[in-house]
């Protein structure tokens, strides 16, 4: 069951602006100091939560109506956490959207194989229910399409992954490329946060070091970097319980590769 894990999907289009520079081509590499609003960004000061209780419902094999029911438990979760800690964290919070679909298309594009992906436009997480979901629904990778993608939504509403967008664009080669795993790793880390106190809600079936040694051997992705890093910064995120050490702008090429 395991052996089917997907990574979770990504941030949605994005859209060039600016022309590169020497600090912004530079910047991935950590070479130059990341701007105020990645590096030193209010959400890393919300502090660690108090343990949350959830409604998630059992998945019924076969039952895309279940998978449905199950997706909007968690995001409701997710909703609850990431609120408490925008309000410690003196920050306006607004809930996504979400929607739920055994089809292909979102309000930003197609959902690819990955399941899930985020709009930012139109701040929406925007969730595939895949035959694999159906078949064999392994209870913590479908929770994962909700809490990564929720990731991607603190992003947006910090400011940082407007940041992001601005950096992947006047970066080249090679640095695009680490723009994009920092942002990646960093929902990681988010995903990993609020599992530090959502997880027994989740009921998963199987234990955090299973689940974490699964994502260490799940097959490299161009977008998301190495399993191994995305392992790190799920499990830096859950063992923490903060979003303060969520801060992969910082951190050395060779925890972003």
């Amino acid at each position: 069951m395991i052996a089917g894990l997907g990574l979770p999907g990504t941030a949605g289009a994005q859209t060039a602006a600016g022309a590169p520079t020497a600090q912004t081509a530079s910047l991935p590499h950590a070479a130059a100091a990341p701007p105020a609003v990645l590096a030193e960004n209010r959400i890393y000061r919300s502090g660690t939560a108090s343990p949350l209780s959830c409604p998630i419902p059992e998945i019924r094999e076969g039952s895309a109506a279940s998978l449905k029911t199950f997706h909007r438990a968690m995001a409701r979760c997710a909703d609850r956490f990431w609120a408490t800690r925008f309000r410690a964290a003196g920050l306006t919070y607004t809930s996504p959207k979400v929607t739920i679909t055994t089809g292909s298309s979102s309000v930003c594009g197609k959902i690819t194989s990955n399941g899930a992906q985020y709009c930012p436009t139109q701040r929406t997480v925007a969730i595939r229910i895949m035959k694999r979901d159906l078949t064999d629904p392994f209870r913590m990778n479908i929770a994962h399409s909700v809490a990564h993608e929720w990731g991607h939504h603190v992003q947006q509403l910090t400011g940082m992954l407007d940041e992001q967008n601005r950096l992947y664009w006047r970066a080249r080669g090679s640095a695009r490329s680490i723009v994009s795993h920092r942002l990646e790793m960093q929902a990681e880390c988010f995903a990993g946060v609020f599992y530090s106190v959502a997880l027994d809600s989740i009921d998963p079936g199987i234990t955090w070091d299973q689940w974490i040694g699964a994502v260490r051997e799940a097959e490299e992705s161009k977008v998301h970097g190495k399993p191994r890093n995305l392992a790190y910064w799920q499990n830096r995120g859950y063992t923490s319980g903060s979003a303060g050490s969520c801060n992969t702008w910082k951190a050395s090429l060779a925890r972003v590769s």
